[in-house]
């Protein structure tokens, strides 16, 4: 006969055991079956899945991803992430239990990546030593340094007329066919950052073979990462393709890497959240745009900036599409009003054969007071005055009304003003770096000044 106290350890080690199988288990998850499918939204019932919970939906000889995006009632709403071809009605939904993760290592320099983060080259598989979140949790503001040192983007005009912090987040403002794509390229090859990510966001599926090889080129690639979902993507897929791309930068951040992130283009993120939003019943309310598109632009642009804890910096330059050269555009106004400055490129310098086409009337970098001497700031703000005078008077001089010697500022912008575009102008090979563009700045203001002096003899 077994005593009592050896019943009681018995009984105790089984339970243990027992504990532990049970804590070892994974959960059930009840699945659910496909109601309904309208456009790209897919209905599900007696589904329990989170929002953007990743879940496996049958198809007619395999299984499709979808991410649960809403619900209603008994009702899961859910996007999915590729082709739906092969789905049938009452088609089984089985959640994973688990959100899209963002996978992440040393091994992605170089390389071309879809949005789940598979290798669009011929380069081979890649292997991810890390799997971190798509959207982590918000910063906070304390934890984030000030934008304190400038960051040479290869470009002279930037560099010199609106310099660029570490840690600052900008605006590439402009229309279609303007030359945006061939800057971002220049200060992907020429930038002093450590690691630079592309992001290519529902652009045509073209420009991303066109940007890699004749933009970037093999010393743009080096330093690069690029992560590609062009328009014939699904709307999730381009949505994770901006979130994707940011969680590399972050992670480079954290490993105390200065991380150039360029993303062309925040309004096709932002059309491809509202083609979710609106599917799944979301009441437009700013031409077209429902709500949830105007809160998701924050979210996004604020994961950017200068780390206390790692020393790394994220520096971002984000390209706006202003339809119709329109920059009262929703997108165009909301993202003005969150990013530390803008760069406006114009059609009519592009057509007049000024490359990069920047317009730095409207332009500015609202931290470069923070980050360069009192010197340099007049230095800029001199040649922005005699470039502003010269355009607000362009048509009278144009057209023969304006008469020599009516005013001397007038006089001055006409005979300095083909100096200034020969400043603004710059080859795509060509590299500035930012030392080389405050000579270049200051040079031309000195020969304005000797050619005052010599003018008043």
């Amino acid at each position: 006969m077994l005593e009592n106290k050896e019943i009681n350890s018995f009984i105790s080690s089984g339970l243990s055991d027992s504990i532990g199988l049970v804590k070892s288990c994974q959960p059930l998850k009840v699945s659910g079956c496909l109601s309904r499918m309208v456009g790209l939204t897919l209905e599900g019932i007696g589904c329990q899945a989170a929002i953007g919970e990743r879940c496996l939906i049958e198809s007619h000889d395999d299984f499709i991803e979808a991410e649960v995006v809403g619900f209603s009632d008994n009702k899961s709403y859910l996007m999915p992430s590729g082709n739906v071809k092969g789905l049938l009605p009452g088609a089984k939904i089985i959640p994973t239990g688990k959100s899209y993760l963002a996978k992440v290592g040393d091994n992605l320099l170089g390389r071309v990546i879809d949005s789940n983060g598979f290798p669009l080259d011929s380069k081979g598989p890649i292997s991810h030593s890390d799997l971190i979140s798509l959207v982590p949790d918000p910063i906070n503001p304390l934890e984030r340094s000030s934008v304190k040192e400038p960051l040479n983007v290869g470009v002279r005009s930037i560099n010199a007329l609106m310099t660029v912090g570490r840690g600052q987040r900008m605006g590439l403002f402009s229309g279609s066919g303007v030359g945006k794509s061939v800057l971002l390229g220049m200060m992907t090859k020429n930038t002093s950052a450590d690691i630079t990510v592309v992001a290519l966001i529902g652009e045509r599926g073209r420009e991303v073979k066109d940007f890699v090889d004749k933009i970037l080129g093999t010393d743009g690639m080096s330093k690069a990462i690029v992560v590609a979902a062009p328009a014939d993507t699904s709307p999730m897929m381009r949505i994770h393709g901006a979130l994707f791309a940011t969680s590399i930068a972050e992670y480079y951040r954290e490993k105390g890497f200065n991380v150039l992130l360029l993303m062309d283009s925040l309004t096709r993120f932002a059309q491809a959240q509202r083609e979710v939003s609106l599917a799944i019943g979301e009441p437009p309310a700013t031409k077209g745009y429902p709500p949830s598109v105007f809160s998701k632009i924050p979210q996004l642009v604020e994961r950017v900036g200068n780390s206390t804890v790692s020393g790394g910096s994220i520096t971002a330059f984000y390209t706006v599409l202003t339809e119709g050269d329109d920059l009262n555009d929703p997108i165009a106004d909301s993202a003005r009003a969150i990013l530390d400055g803008h760069i406006v490129l114009s059609r009519e310098l592009a057509e007049s054969g000024v490359y990069p086409a920047i317009d730095i009337e409207p332009s500015i970098s609202r931290v470069m007071a923070d980050i360069v001497t009192d010197d340099r700031l007049k230095l800029s703000r001199i040649f922005k005055e005699i470039y502003s005078k010269y355009r607000q008077n362009q048509d009278l001089i144009s057209v023969g009304a304006y008469k020599d010697g009516s005013n001397a500022e007038i006089d001055l912008a006409i005979s300095c003003f083909p100096k200034l575009l020969e400043f603004l102008k710059q080859d795509v090979n060509e590299a500035s770096d930012y030392e080389d563009s405050a000579d270049s700045l200051n040079k031309l203001i000195q020969s304005f000044n000797e050619f005052i002096v010599e003018r008043e003899r």
